[in-house]
């Protein structure tokens, strides 16, 4: 299982990106809005720094609202930042629509965003492809047109989609190389995956090249109370309601057998990987949790001894 976390500050990504490949965690995340409740800064600027400091570490936008964007804009961006980061970006995509103000700043009617962002994905697969591209749509129009310089990675980056409701899952099999759900318990999971599978393989595609992942929240220590109401906290305060009620099927929050155990869950009930948001009020607070996650939770849920190991996590 590869297991990533999410950083949010642009401040600090530099530091945040080395800590967290020297920690041994697998993928670095970052998403994005245009204008939102608190501050977001832009996921590919945010993983292009991250790129020119590390080496290894996977780096994946999560997620970009491709809706915002014109399609061939965002393949550039992919490409020159799987470029600067030799082959190591993972193209989270997703439509939005929360937040209708950031919709209206762009010019876009929030109305259309399901239309482009199934449109912007066939711009997206075409131009990752590396051939000349044509292509009359509702939103762009390509004219014979390459993407050059192209992705290091042949097709370009693994486009990850998330979402739950039955047309999310059927796009998610037509175009995704890994499925994120959000909020889900493992049962819904399971369920979900076999969904998804089967769109992929209506649509011509390998049912097992689609993959599924988690994004979830996490507050981890061995004062399990402590996570617990530091991550319950967090978690309301961002969403403006409260989440007690919902701790227990949606977060992960609690001592590293509880964490590792939750994982587990949805490890076994079909998730490769796991992206992680830390639920905490301070740098303190994330420092806190970071070093628990590495030296006590890695080491209970990985599933491949090749991965890397975490034994510079108390350093």
């Amino acid at each position: 299982m590869r297991v990533g976390v999410t950083v949010d500050n642009a401040d600090t990504v530099v530091a945040d990106a080395r800590q967290a490949e020297q920690l041994g965690f697998d993928l670095l995340g970052c998403g994005e809005h245009l204008f939102f409740h608190g501050p977001t800064p832009h996921g590919l600027t945010m993983l292009a720094a991250a790129a020119a400091v590390t080496e290894r570490i996977r780096l994946v936008s999560s997620i970009t609202l491709l809706p915002l964007y014109p399609a061939a804009l965002v393949a550039k961006i992919a490409a020159t930042v799987d470029r600067i980061s030799c082959g190591r970006v993972e193209l989270g995509i997703g439509s939005g629509g929360e937040y209708p103000p950031e919709f209206a700043a762009a010019g876009v009617d929030v109305a259309s965003r399901f239309r482009r962002t199934e449109e912007g994905l066939e711009v997206l697969r075409a131009l990752f492809s590396g051939q000349p591209t044509s292509m009359d749509g509702s939103f762009a129009t390509l004219q014979d047109v390459t993407l050059n310089p192209p992705p290091v990675q042949q097709g370009g980056p693994p486009i990850w989609l998330g979402g739950r409701g039955k047309r999310a899952l059927q796009r998610a099999g037509r175009y995704a190389d890994v499925w994120l759900p959000y909020m889900v318990e493992p049962r819904h999971l399971t369920k979900g995956l076999a969904v998804v599978r089967d769109a992929a393989a209506d649509a011509g595609r390998d049912p097992a090249g689609v993959s599924a992942a988690l994004f979830a929240w996490v507050a981890v220590d061995d004062d399990a109370d402590w996570a617990r109401n530091i991550g319950i906290e967090c978690v309301s305060a961002a969403y403006r309601q409260d989440f007690r009620p919902l701790a227990d099927r949606y977060l992960l929050v609690g001592s590293p057998t509880d964490v590792a155990g939750r994982i587990t869950q949805f490890r076994d009930a079909g998730a490769e990987t796991v992206l992680l948001q830390i639920a905490a009020h301070t740098h303190e607070h994330r420092q806190r949790i970071l070093a628990t996650l590495a030296r006590d939770v890695l080491p209970r849920v990985r599933t491949d001894p090749n991965q890397p190991n975490t034994s510079q996590a108390g350093a």
